[in-house]
């Protein structure tokens, strides 16, 4: 990786990710900007002495000014599943917010810049293990606009846009908090595989992620390119349960009731509360998490990138759990 001192945008570095990648960032030596929401958070990245500028990723004059200057964006930011929210925001966001980076980008003859895609672009797959050229299948706003922002930055990169793609795979590790209710269950002895769990689970330990991330930002095979960047393993929801079970030191979860009903449930919760508003306590989304599969193989980023994922399921969860425990959340 560079050791050359640089100039760097993150967005969404209020976030799980965006945060890991800002402090690795800072920690290898380079001067990080992040544009953060007014209601943000940024008390760790005060500490970290990150530059603030504050705006979203629909505000284009916050955008034109956070790159002002920049040799490096990584553009990370993006609205996640959130029923609260309208379709047109994920358009605004993840899809408007993807172009406000590329016209940015070439108002300040930014060196490269590396955008976020999601692994949820290729839906539920039917190859096993999918790659970057499998089909596209999204299944939900969030995964079409993602979808549709990435295609918008594929179509700059073949305009002349010096960047490239990546597409993570589930991320976890310390400090994230998506996971934590899974962990949170299991630790209970009451997680209940619906379906099974057989379903296929690729994770992305968030120390080896950010690696891959810099070195799509640093490398000059990077350039032009769209990788899958997530774990050597991937397994059933059942084997992944177990393991997490194993490094709490409680029974592997053994429930498994049917899919159908809480599919059901989660459909017409959706159905009362998105009208009014409400984030519905249950979404099919989460009903899906129990469905659909994702495997994917890395073999491109490390062939062209020297991509080299150092933590194995059972090591990322390990010290997942270790995190957890030490901020009192388990």
């Amino acid at each position: 990786m560079s050791s050359q001192k640089k100039n760097i945008l993150v967005t969404g570095a209020t976030g799980f990710t965006g945060g890991a990648l800002a402090t690795k960032l800072v920690n290898q030596g380079h001067d990080v900007v992040a544009l953060v929401r007014e209601s943000a958070n940024v008390d760790h990245l005060t500490s970290l002495g990150v530059r603030l500028v504050t705006g979203d990723m629909t505000d284009r004059d916050a955008v034109f000014k956070a790159a002002e200057g920049v040799d490096l964006i990584y553009h990370i930011a993006a609205v996640y599943r959130t029923a609260g929210h309208s379709d047109d925001y994920y358009h605004a966001v993840n899809v408007g917010g993807v172009q406000n980076i590329i016209d940015a980008a070439r108002r300040h003859n930014v060196g490269r810049t590396v955008h976020c895609s999601t692994i949820g672009v290729h839906g539920d797959i039917e190859q096993i293990p999918s790659d970057e050229e499998s089909p596209f299948n999204p299944g939900d706003i969030y995964q079409r606009t993602k979808l549709a922002g990435e295609e918008l930055f594929a179509s700059a990169m073949d305009d002349g846009l010096a960047g490239s793609i990546f597409r993570p795979g589930a991320i976890y590790g310390p400090g994230d908090m998506r996971l934590l209710k899974m962990f949170k269950q299991i630790k209970r002895r009451f997680f209940p595989l619906f379906g099974g769990g057989r379903n296929l689970y690729h994770l992305s330990y968030i120390d080896d992620l950010t690696d891959g991330i810099i070195l799509c930002g640093e490398h000059p095979a990077a350039l032009g390119q769209r990788f899958i960047l997530c774990s050597n393993e991937y397994g059933t929801l059942h084997a992944l349960s177990a393991t997490i079970a194993g490094q709490l030191g409680v029974p592997a979860p053994k429930l498994a009731p049917p899919i159908g009903p809480l599919m059901l449930a989660a459909r017409l919760c959706e159905g009362l509360c998105k009208p009014l508003g409400i984030d519905p306590p249950l979404h099919t989304r989460r009903v899906e998490f129990f469905v659909k599969s994702r495997a994917f193989s890395n073999a491109k980023a490390r062939k062209l990138l020297g991509f080299d994922p150092k933590f194995s399921t059972e090591e990322g969860v390990k010290h997942t759990i270790a995190w957890y425990e030490e901020n009192g959340y388990l």
